[in-house]
């Protein structure tokens, strides 16, 4: 065998070990994970939970720090996705002990006498271990089209789109969120009709839309909503604001946009801007 060809199934055997013995540390006080770990595209793979103990004295607070620890000390094999590490760019949302959140922000729980177990954001096809594919939610973005849109030519740049401080309030708890997914993935709506149903995240994101005091079109981005489907099938159970990581309300959101698909409310006229502006 070529050296590289020895190297390949010293590495095989190397994972192997490590699966067949849950990766076990000593010492300190002991955190047992138990992980979710399927990869589709191997043959007749079935999803299935592998347990790891990590040393808590010999690692960071958050759930993060303990994905990363094993990743590095115990298996290569392991993945996930993570990037800013300060619950700000939504990479690292996952099922941690039951909820949607963040591994970044969630604590590890230090009673050690029980596991926690970690699996990926519910109800999505699973590219691999703790990653779910997100293209049905972008795509779901992307249909809201989140940008302003003016009936008048505009040059960007050239000065800054008039917006009194109260207007501007209108989108505090609405352009925050990070899109992690968190709230649509605990959405039973979310679960049975992601094909039809915008769902919590894309739902906020289009009434912050809606609601610019800058945006000309707030009809036709209700119109494309004009379904049994697109909104009208929350059924306000509050799971998506109950589990949200950065606080916000996607329950609150829809109901303004259910006010505005039956008239109930309407968005008010924006306030011209001074002569001099």
């Amino acid at each position: 065998l070529s050296r590289s060809s020895r190297q390949m199934i010293l590495f095989y055997c190397f994972n192997a070990v490590l699966r067949s013995a849950s990766t076990t540390s000593t010492g300190g006080r002991i955190k047992t994970f138990e992980i979710y770990r399927f990869d589709p595209e191997k043959p007749n793979a079935k999803p299935y939970l592998q347990k790891y103990d990590v040393n808590l004295d010999a690692c960071g607070n958050m759930v993060l720090d303990a994905l990363i620890k094993i990743k590095n000390d115990m298996d290569a094999t392991l993945t996930f996705r993570r990037s800013c590490r300060e619950g700000i760019c939504g990479s690292c949302a996952m099922n941690i002990a039951g909820e949607n959140t963040l591994a970044c922000i969630c604590k590890i729980d230090e009673d050690t006498s029980k596991s926690t177990k970690i699996y990926p954001l519910p109800h999505m096809f699973v590219v691999k271990d703790l990653i779910p594919d997100m293209n049905l939610f972008y795509a779901q973005y992307a249909s809201i089209q989140p940008w302003l849109q003016k009936k008048t030519k505009i040059n960007l740049g050239e000065k800054q789109l008039y917006q009194t401080p109260n207007e501007r309030d209108k989108l505090d708890g609405l352009y925050e969120c990070i899109l992690c997914a968190c709230c649509s993935t605990s959405c039973p709506s979310y679960w049975w009709n992601a094909d039809k149903y915008l769902g919590p995240a894309v739902l906020m994101q289009a009434y912050r839309w809606i609601i610019d005091s800058r945006d000309d079109y707030p009809e036709k981005r209700l119109e494309r909503m004009q379904d049994g489907f697109s909104a009208f099938k929350c059924h306000t159970i509050l799971n998506c604001t109950k589990t949200c990581p950065k606080h916000l309300d996607p329950a609150r959101a829809i109901g303004k946009i259910k006010m505005l698909l039956t008239g109930l409310s309407a968005k008010p006229k924006p306030v011209p801007a001074p002569a001099n502006f």
